[in-house]
């Protein structure tokens, strides 16, 4: 079973340096910043987050599982923004059926962030995604399906 996610100092700093980045503008891939709703204060909620593409389409994958942003994008209905330097696109998160998730998921963890350079992702996804998951590369499709419970995965749609 794959350790729970707690967001420590380090992944705490490295979110505050990450935001700051990206909305500066600077090229930082496909990572952009959500910003949604807090579901029990309202307020402004940013997190840095890589958006995935596949097929033509963009998707947003909880690898560390259903932590705040999922349950703040799910108490929103999905109405969200993707920030990246001065444009700000309005977004609809639609989160996708389990069966759907697991076929994303796995081409996600597969390929990791696009244009991202092959060893960055080796590395971050050996020591920073692969300790929360209980799959890797060589599962199988129904461990995939399994996961993507836990694990969920949303479709997104510019508003």
């Amino acid at each position: 079973m794959a350790k729970s996610y707690r967001a420590g100092w380090a992944v705490k700093a490295s979110n505050a340096w990450m935001r700051v980045v990206i909305r500066a503008g600077l090229p930082m891939w496909t990572f952009r910043v959500l910003t949604v709703a807090g579901r029990r204060t309202g307020r402004a909620i940013e997190t840095p987050l890589t958006v995935f593409e596949h097929d033509g389409r963009r998707y947003l994958v909880a690898a560390y599982g259903t932590v705040n942003w999922v349950r703040n994008l799910r108490s929103a209905r999905g109405t969200a923004t993707l920030r990246h330097g001065k444009h700000v696109e309005a977004v609809t998160a639609v989160e996708l059926p389990a069966d759907e998730s697991a076929r994303v998921f796995r081409a996600a963890l597969l390929a990791g962030p696009p244009r991202v350079p092959k060893p960055f992702v080796a590395l971050y996804r050996r020591y920073f995604v692969l300790p929360y998951l209980d799959v890797n590369g060589d599962s199988s499709p129904q461990q995939f399906l399994d996961n993507a419970r836990t694990h969920p995965v949303f479709e997104i749609v510019s508003t």
